[in-house]
């Protein structure tokens, strides 16, 4: 039987590749909670399942995520315990992503922000839609990139662009992704589910010891960083959350719902 943790996670099996779908479409698959608890758990589940062999993560509807949940966001504003237990769920979040020992494609179907950029990019391989973009927005909202962005970008394209993308919040264009090396193809929008699955069941087919252990020796530099500048990173940005910046963007938020 297939993982299920939450109906806005879906868990599909065919034949050694599963793709996961983040389900929550009418709002961008923006992570709500329940999302969030799920994918620190869901690695753990794949990883014991032996029929999986490659994995595929991808967006319902029309968006890949659009990162952080406005209810969540502004709940950890409001109450620091919640605020301290999100952020160590976000190092959960991380860290489980990197020790999965299996393949994962991540098929970005439409626009990845903030955590869901993040959240692709952490992928062993990246086929962005044409239409597709990538943008990490926690410095232009008033907060510390630090659930990915501050950890592992520098070593996918280099530190000074890095620092260019990461302080503007400027979005990367799916050919612009391409040529930084944060994605591996760039496909017409009809395809990448298609090519994504088929890049992942091209892995599934591969020695499964040969693979699984070369993504182990690869992610020592991902695991490396993770424990290196995470905790850091996340601390800084609960810090923002009581600066006078997020105060701003939290009324602005409060507007909206």
């Amino acid at each position: 039987m297939p993982y299920v943790a939450t109906p806005h996670i879906l868990v599909e099996a065919d034949g050694p590749v599963t793709t996961v779908t983040l389900n929550n479409p009418d709002e961008r698959n923006a992570l709500r909670e329940d999302m969030h608890h799920a994918l620190q758990d869901i690695w753990w589940h794949l990883e014991a399942d032996r029929s999986v062999r490659a994995v595929v993560l991808t967006g319902a509807g029309k968006a890949f995520s659009a990162g952080g949940h406005i209810p969540t966001f502004i709940k950890s504003y409001e109450d620091p315990e919640y605020l301290r237990l999100t952020q160590r769920g976000a190092l959960r979040l991380m860290t489980a992503q990197a020790e999965f020992p299996k393949p994962i494609v991540a098929a970005v179907n439409g626009a990845a922000v903030g955590l869901g950029c993040n959240l692709a990019l952490a992928c062993d391989l990246v086929v962005m839609a044409e239409s597709a973009f990538l943008a990490d927005t926690h410095v232009s909202i008033g907060l510390v990139a630090g659930d990915g962005g501050a950890v592992f970008w520098p070593i996918l394209m280099g530190l000074l662009r890095c620092k260019e993308y990461l302080l503007t919040g400027d979005r990367i264009p799916a050919a612009k992704a391409l040529e930084l090396g944060l994605a591996n193809r760039v496909v017409p929008d009809g395809e990448v589910l298609e090519q994504a699955h088929a890049l992942a069941l091209r892995l599934a087919q591969q020695p499964q010891q040969a693979v699984q252990e070369t993504k182990r020796a690869l992610n020592i530099h991902l695991q490396a960083m993770i424990d290196r500048v995470a905790p850091f990173a996340l601390m800084a940005e609960a810090e923002s959350f009581g600066t006078d910046d997020i105060r701003r963007t939290i009324e602005q938020f409060n507007k909206k719902i």
